[in-house]
């Protein structure tokens, strides 16, 4: 999934977003309280701003009814937002000092803090520690209404799009990954890697001269227009086919650059635009408040339907006379997606999925700690059916970027998988966080396998850096992230080259010394084939499994 912000905002659930962004901000120990009583809240998201009386939103938290003056939030202010509105944080106020002390010496706390400061314009960190440790000795607690009340001016700013923002990077499952981070850096680091002097580097552009061609495939039957970008050069014909599947809110476009660089190594690659869930779709959804509904849930069979649907027309083009006459070799498939077009790829190579497990998982433990990865997959769990058969046996192996995996494909399903797999994953990715989305099913995959790390990488850091992309999170892309494009290049191309006759010139670029030869103190970059064992019980402490009751 490439969950994105468009540049039209959203007209009808903002303040819902809001409210449930600041008491996911404050059940993770965040607040801006002060000696003074603010009056009014001011919300401002891009040009709009509304102001709201902090009482009126006590007496609405207190008796469930709206204000005068208040009505024309009704679609907003629902009984699930009265009870965000009272949710407590409490600390010993003996020990408040002490807590917010602690928190400004972690980097995590200091991020929290700055970002904060982002938020509420005209406050400073200090003003902000000020106000949390006084809030904090409230023997209630601390809650959002509390929170307004305390702040120390009458009225109290807040700049919306940046909490949203922050309170997705307070997901427990992306702080959970980024202190994996500083382990995974040294855990997997290479320990001959400088000794790593390869002949050439896979990286690097080839000879082959790219052609692009742009085509529109129709599928009747399910009544979808799917355009597809065709990249290739004169190329070896029995080299696999490359298909990409682009993220949640994106485009064929978004890894451009890897399509390129592959074609120019003689492989075609075909890229294809999911019409269900590319941006167009996402600007047409944009008002809905829920992440799970953001998509159809039909989208997670289409998805795969139309890799599929396109290799039956490729295989006819490919007999037709014609400049691309034999270029599309479908019998020897690889697919690579993007976050929701990595849960595309992984589809295509399981033989099963079984949706009960992700079914409990949106009735029991769905909430506002989860990631916006979490709560997309959970429109599958509207699907009728219980279990999905989408794999094409066309697809001879899978490369899933920053994949949204979560409860879509569960332990049975993931041993199931016979094809080679290889994943990446980012430390800082706040979207589908690497530990739960990408580490954990890595490690039960049983057929051959690889796992890329990008240790500070985030979920865009693989987009083209000339595509663009709107993010509710502040992304690591362009410059500081070429190194992983590069590593990704290289790594991809060697995988690919797995189901050719090359295969054994290019398998010491699946190695950890190669991806070490690429990385950079900014950006370290770690590639293994097994978990070491001092991973494993970080695995097993990310299952979260209170869904199952």
């Amino acid at each position: 999934m490439q969950f994105l912000v468009s540049k039209r905002q959203p007209k009808v659930s903002w303040l819902k977003r809001f409210l449930c962004s600041l008491t996911l901000a404050f059940s993770w120990g965040v607040g801006i309280p002060s000696t003074l009583a603010a009056e009014t809240v001011t919300i401002r998201l891009g040009p709009f701003q509304q102001s709201v009386a902090i009482a009126d939103l006590e007496k609405f938290a207190k008796t469930g009814r709206l204000p005068e003056g208040l009505e024309v939030l009704s679609p907003f202010l629902t009984s699930e937002i009265r009870e965000f509105l009272t949710k407590r944080f409490t600390v010993d106020p003996a020990f408040a000092d002490k807590f917010v002390d602690e928190i400004r010496q972690t980097p995590v706390g200091r991020q929290i803090l700055s970002s904060l400061n982002t938020a509420l314009p005209g406050s400073t960190v200090d003003t902000i520690q000020v106000a949390l440790n006084l809030a904090l000795k409230q023997v209630n607690g601390l809650s959002p209404l509390g929170f307004l009340r305390a702040y120390p001016r009458e009225n109290v700013t807040v700049d919306a799009t940046q909490v949203i923002g922050l309170a997705v990077e307070l997901n427990p499952s992306n702080l959970q990954s980024q202190a994996l981070g500083v382990l995974l850096e040294r855990e997997l680091s290479a320990k001959s890697y400088t000794s790593f002097k390869p002949a050439f580097d896979p990286s690097i552009i080839g000879n082959e001269i790219v052609q692009e061609q742009t085509l529109n495939f129709s599928d009747r039957r399910r009544n979808r227009i799917l355009p597809v970008d065709i990249y290739w050069s004169r190329g070896n014909a029995e080299n696999p086919l490359v298909v990409l599947s682009h993220g949640f809110g994106s485009n064929r476009k978004s890894l451009r650059y890897l399509a390129k660089h592959l074609a120019s190594h003689g492989i075609t690659v075909v890229a294809i635009e999911h019409p269900g869930s590319n941006a167009m779709s996402v600007n047409k959804a944009n008002d809905a408040a829920n992440l799970g509904k953001l998509l159809p849930p039909t989208e997670f069979i289409d998805r795969p339907l139309d890799v599929s649907f396109v290799l039956d027309e490729l295989a006819k083009l490919n007999t037709q006379l014609g400049e691309l006459q034999g270029k599309f070799n479908t019998e020897k498939v690889s697919v690579i997606g993007h976050s929701l077009g990595g849960y595309t790829a992984l589809a295509l190579v399981t033989p099963e999925m079984n949706l009960e497990d992700l079914r409990k998982f949106c009735k029991n433990s769905l909430n506002l700690d989860k990631s916006p990865g979490d709560w997309l997959q959970c429109s599958a769990a509207s699907l009728r059916d219980k279990k999905l058969r989408l794999q094409d046996k066309r697809v001879s192996q899978a490369i899933a970027l920053n994949p949204v995996i979560g409860e879509l494909f569960n332990k049975k399903a993931l041993a199931q998988i016979t094809q080679p797999i290889l994943i990446l994953a980012g430390t800082e990715d706040a979207i589908t966080p690497a530990l739960k989305h990408q580490i954990a099913p890595f490690a039960r995959l049983q057929s051959e396998k690889y796992l890329l790390t990008a240790i500070g990488g985030t979920h865009l850091s693989i987009s083209d850096p000339a595509s663009e992309a709107y993010s509710i999170v502040k992304e690591r892309r362009g410059e500081e992230a070429r190194s992983l494009r590069r590593l990704t290049q290289g790594t991809t191309l060697a995988f690919v080259k797995q189901l050719t006759p090359e295969a054994k010139t290019y398998r010491e670029f699946l190695t950890p010394g190669y991806a070490q030869f690429l990385s950079t103190p900014e950006l370290p970059l770690r590639l293994i084939s097994e978990l070491p064992s001092s991973i494993k019980p970080w695995v097993e402490g990310s299952l979260d499994r209170s869904y199952i009751k």
